[in-house]
């Protein structure tokens, strides 16, 4: 591919541009959950601000018996979460050197995993390392940047250099969610725009536990891949060996590719989208393996359904849908498409097989997840060991309940 000829932005150029504060009074319940550490407020629990806000703007939150320094985060009036906290209990100074140990902090967090044969990492995760709504994704030597709101972009300035000098990036890209791009934004930021560095090619080789894939940092999901599956991953590949693998929802082939390496004797990858499965058969082939690789493009269900009714069995049935509830709304749902999911997963195992299934439907609860999944086994009259039940990897540090997304469950069939 040609050298990268996106607009770029030298980190010079960024703007460092002033804001305001505000000082704010909350509602006795949002004080105590923020004393708590809960890093949202919402608009509707704020009882008292002294001016209007903007974005990015810093509000100073101060309790109401006492009139003392409560906490402190970023101003959003585009989101009903209205003020996203940086800190709480202790008052700080939110400057440069204050956002360089927050990051420093969360590498030190990161080093037991980049002590592996593994050199892609997510160095941020939001609010779960006290920079919310802010996502720093490393692969290779390329630093992501993604926002996912637009007060960031005052202060990218102030926190850009710390990012590129804690992740020793050469290069580093900036994406912004959905909603960033649909905001008015001044700055002239684009999404897969290079702010510092440049990038001779768009998709990047990395490596997670020695295994070899791709990202494209510039046009790809979220960051360029998905990193929180990271550790399950690796346990897939590690119990592969000798087996026949289904991976359905496969994507770009993250647990099909371990599998393989891990000495699988057949692997099938099934996934809506055909260019997926290419980049899921061309990230295989960045490794040696010796077993078959097979790819199915088509709906899950559906898919699954005839492989069913063609009595194909396989040793391992991995099943990693996307998100099946974005509302609160949509959760019964969901919870009906996991029944459905474990059911046809079912019909699909070799006795003494294994079924992996993973949900990371946030609104859907880890407890209401495992339960289901429980109970439809028990319906299908099935002898059956659960062996272990995981979540995010070690990159994917939680510090408040809305940040646990993934969960993901081991069982084997007796």
């Amino acid at each position: 591919m040609p050298k990268q000829t996106r607009k770029t932005k030298n980190l010079t150029q960024i703007p460092n541009i002033p804001t305001n504060k505000i000082a704010i009074k909350l509602k006795p319940k949002a004080e105590t959950l923020v004393k708590k550490g809960h890093p949202w407020v919402f608009e509707s629990s704020i009882v008292k601000q002294n001016k209007e806000g903007n974005s990015g703007d810093l509000a100073v939150i101060f309790d109401q018996r006492k009139n003392q320094f409560l906490a402190c985060g970023f101003y959003d009036p585009n989101s009903p979460i209205r003020i996203k906290i940086l800190q709480a209990n202790k008052p700080a100074t939110i400057n440069a050197e204050w956002f360089r140990n927050k990051i420093q902090e969360a590498y030190n967090k990161r080093l037991p995993l980049l002590q592996t044969d593994t050199n892609s990492y997510r160095l941020i995760y939001g609010e779960n390392d006290s920079l919310p709504s802010l996502i720093a994704d490393v692969y290779d030597s390329v630093l992501v940047v993604k926002l996912y709101a637009s007060f960031w972009f005052y202060h990218l300035a102030t926190i850009l250099p710390a990012l590129i000098e804690v992740s020793k990036a050469k290069t580093t890209v900036l994406r912004l969610s959905r909603n960033v791009q649909k905001e008015n934004n001044e700055f002239d930021f684009t999404d897969g725009q290079i702010l510092d560095g440049e990038l001779k090619n768009e998709i990047i080789i990395f490596k997670e536990h020695g295994v070899n894939f791709s990202a494209n940092v510039i046009h790809g999901h979220k960051t360029g891949y998905f990193l929180d599956h990271r550790a399950n991953r690796k346990k897939v590949g590690e119990l592969s060996k000798n087996k026949t693998v289904l991976d359905v929802f496969s994507y770009a082939g993250g647990f099909s590719v371990h599998a393989l390496v891990g000495g699988a004797k057949e692997v099938t990858s099934l996934d809506i989208s055909a260019p997926a499965l290419e980049i899921a058969k061309s990230n295989a082939k960045l490794n040696p393996f010796s077993g078959k690789h097979k790819v199915i493009a088509g709906d899950a269900f559906e898919e699954m359904a005839l492989l069913a009714k063609a009595n194909k069995k396989f040793d391992l049935v991995v099943i990693d849908p996307p998100s099946f509830a974005k509302s609160a709304t949509e959760v019964p749902k969901a919870l009906a498409s996991y029944r459905k999911l474990t059911q046809l997963g079912l019909k699909l195992i070799h006795k003494k097989g294994m079924l992996v299934l993973a949900s990371c439907s946030s609104r859907v609860t880890a407890e209401e997840f495992f339960e289901l999944v429980e109970e439809t086994l028990q319906l299908n009259n099935t002898n059956y060991e659960i062996l272990e039940i995981t979540q995010h990897d070690s990159d994917h540090p939680i510090s408040f309940p809305e940040g646990a997304y993934l969960k993901c469950m081991y069982i084997k069939i007796q």
